[in-house]
C-alpha cells in the first residue's frame, strides 16, 4: 500500500499532466500526524482560473497546457522590462 505522501505526489503529477496545478495540494497535517492508517488529502485553495481548468478537465474538455516555471518567469521579466501590468 502506498503512503499518503506518495498518493499526493501521484495526484499532483496526474493533475499537472492535464494542465492543472493545485498549489495547496498536500497531506492534511492533523490526520497525517495521528494514528489513523489513512490521512486525509487536502486539495486546498486555488484561484478561479485553476478551478475553471479543473472543471474543464473533469468534463473531458480540452485545456491549454499550464505554463512552465520558465515560461512564467519569462513573462514576469517581460512585464518588468515594459513597466506595465498585463491585462
Amino acid at each position: 500500500m502506498r503512503s499518503t505522501e506518495e498518493v499526493v505526489l501521484s495526484l499532483r503529477e496526474a493533475l499537472r499532466g492535464v494542465g492543472v496545478v493545485l498549489p495547496s495540494l498536500s497531506v492534511d497535517p492533523v490526520t497525517g500526524a495521528g494514528d489513523e492508517p489513512f490521512a486525509l488529502v487536502q486539495l486546498g485553495r486555488c484561484n478561479m482560473r485553476t478551478a475553471e481548468r479543473l472543471a474543464a478537465v473533469l468534463r473531458g474538455e480540452p485545456v491549454e497546457p499550464a505554463p512552465t516555471k520558465e515560461e512564467l518567469l519569462a513573462r514576469v521579466r517581460q512585464v518588468n522590462r515594459e513597466g506595465r501590468l498585463p491585462r
